[in-house]
């Protein structure tokens, strides 16, 4: 099979792999027919997750039919249409029972990380019990490949670990893909305010047609002043960082208010400086989580009913052999105006 490879810092290749075998009873092997590239796939190939080996297949979302699945699966069959979660899970170990899914002992983040992942024709995917969701007949497969990670990851890591409130003023700085699910995710709760922050005029015109009520271009206006002349000096209830780099996090530290929560999405691959000598007096909570995807069958009814449409953050699609030109693409973001790409598999 074709597959993208991981080649170390800056390199990646799109390679003849070997197709996926059945390796223990709980396997299922899918063949993909719906990709993505995730912000997180554009940090290891910059070398920013160093656990993540050379010659590993990328990826960790998608929809496919199952191929083949092992002795002990019992929730699925050969030719079932499936949506694939980003976290495995074992639903066994004691991280699962507490619904702590990203740390699973046996799983976790492991797909396009520890192990080969969805950037292929196919797929091994473990535990598939409780790894996979099923697809009805008619689904548009296309908005549930959001669902396999941006999605739970915006809702979990900034909606929920950011407490957003009815009447709260939130600020999201980063208008990428994950900061646009954090958007879409966040009016379930209705703030009175959502202000967007980033460097990008598109993406900001794109936020502000999603429900954001305030969009700042931080490389135009000074980003703390616009927010606490938004605030009236108070600061924001909730800052969602959702880029990862160490400017925007400090960022997010002098936005948010006396008893406000500071909620972490972004994957750092560099250390940041926490501000202890001005947040130390301020009651401020500060959150980090890898998404568990605990709140996809919720957000998959949410999706199925048509109450938020993840499909309108899609703006190219391509070929699935076409992929290092969709890296590029997803990579120079802003020359491109993309947000998320979709990656098509054709065989026949």
């Amino acid at each position: 099979m074709k597959a993208l490879v991981y080649q170390g810092p800056g390199a990646i290749s799109w390679e003849e792999k070997p197709k996926p075998l059945i390796k223990e009873p709980t396997d299922s092997i899918i063949r993909i027919l719906k990709t993505t590239i995730c912000g997180t796939d554009l940090h290891i190939r910059k070398g920013d997750l160093p656990d993540v080996k050379e010659g590993t297949i990328l990826g960790h979302e998608g929809v496919g039919i199952i191929e083949e699945v092992g002795s002990s699966v019992i929730n699925f069959k050969k030719g079932d249409h499936v949506l694939i979660s980003c976290i495995t899970s074992c639903g066994k170990c004691e991280y699962c029972k507490m619904a702590m899914y990203s740390h699973c002992e046996k799983g976790g983040w492991i797909l396009g990380n520890l192990i080969d992942g969805c950037q292929a024709e196919y797929v091994r995917i473990p535990f598939a019990d409780n790894s996979l969701y099923p697809i009805p007949a008619g689904a548009d497969e296309e908005a549930l490949v959001m669902l396999s990670d941006i999605l739970p990851t915006g809702f979990e890591c900034g909606v929920l670990n950011g407490q957003v409130k009815p009447g709260d003023t939130i600020a999201i700085v980063g208008a990428g893909p994950i900061g646009m699910a954090a958007l879409l995710t966040s009016q379930f709760y209705s703030p009175a305010v959502i202000i967007m922050i980033d460097m990008d005029d598109n993406r900001l015109n794109v936020a502000k047609t999603f429900g954001a009520t305030h969009i700042i271009n931080s490389s135009k206006e000074n980003a703390l002043e616009k927010v606490m002349s938004i605030t009236n000096n108070k600061g924001v209830d909730t800052a969602i960082e959702a880029v990862g780099v160490p400017a925007t996090f400090e960022l997010c530290e002098t936005l948010v208010g006396a008893g406000g929560h500071l909620a972490n999405i972004g994957v750092h691959g560099k250390s940041v400086v926490l501000h202890m000598e001005t947040l130390w007096s301020r009651n401020i909570t500060i959150t980090t989580r890898l998404v568990d995807t605990s709140t996809t069958p919720m957000l998959y009814k949410i999706v199925q009913s048509g109450k938020i449409d993840p499909k309108k953050l899609i703006t190219h699609r391509f070929k699935l052999d076409q992929i290092i030109e969709a890296y590029d693409t997803f990579g120079n973001a802003g020359k491109e105006k993309a947000l998320k790409v979709i990656l098509n598999n054709e065989i026949k």
